[in-house]
């Protein structure tokens, strides 16, 4: 059977596994799919959201959480972008059209270099969830440095990641509830004084929240632009 699967070429497996699987893209990012969708949301809600907000989605996927933003956003306030193409047109071409919202016209980009100033665009909020997880510091770094370009004079970027509450010196891996945590390969857990020393010489201030009841154990935090380089929406 493994030998049959190796020779249908990706151009056959691609449609037929949306054929038989149509909510495959569900898969993408691990499950829970309504209830983190609904957890994010409810948060943000929860933190000064409104619907004239200019709102960046980091790793949007295939939209779990982009559905609920953008029903609540003005049209054309949303901007989602993805280091899956895949993903991303799962979002596009599956839950817009699901959910009913592609007259919110949303603006949804495959990116891998965090080139956010690319969407001519200041943002009031972003978010970027289950990121940093899966990178590696210099790549959070580059995200960080992105997302200073992009907020308005005080804008904020919340964060999730997985803490390493014994710091830097330790070097083992953390066993959790669902995952199992690393210090350098995938899943990454990093300690929150990583992210204080790298706002030190920008603009951010990045303030730790921690638990908001994440399923799969991600804290979360904060990131808030603090002086004014005269952006424009």
């Amino acid at each position: 059977m493994k030998a049959v699967k190796q020779l249908v070429p990706p151009f056959v497996k691609r449609p037929l596994k949306r054929l038989l699987y149509p909510d495959w893209h569900k898969s993408l990012v691990g499950g829970d799919w309504e209830e983190v969708g609904q957890l994010q949301i409810d948060f943000w809600l929860k933190h000064g959201l409104k619907p004239e907000h200019y709102f960046l989605d980091v790793g949007c996927g295939a939209l779990r959480a982009g559905v609920h933003f953008m029903r609540y956003l003005e049209a054309g306030h949303y901007f989602g972008i993805d280091c899956n193409q895949e993903a991303i047109e799962a979002g596009r071409h599956v839950e817009l059209v699901k959910h009913g919202l592609t007259h919110k016209n949303p603006t949804l980009v495959h990116m891998d270099d965090f080139d956010f100033s690319s969407l001519n665009v200041q943002f009031d909020y972003a978010t970027i969830h289950s990121v940093f997880p899966h990178l590696t510091l210099n790549s959070i770094i580059r995200c960080v440095m992105s997302i200073e370009k992009v907020l308005v004079p005080g804008g904020q970027a919340f964060a999730t990641f997985y803490g390493n509450p014994e710091g830097k010196l330790n070097l083992s891996p953390i066993k959790r509830s669902h995952v199992t945590t690393y210090f350098d390969k995938p899943l990454y857990h990093y300690d929150f004084g990583t992210f204080e020393w790298i706002c030190e010489g920008t603009d951010l201030k990045v303030e730790y929240i921690g638990d908001w009841n994440h399923p799969r154990g991600q804290m979360i935090m904060v990131f808030t632009r603090c002086h004014n380089q005269g952006g424009d929406h």
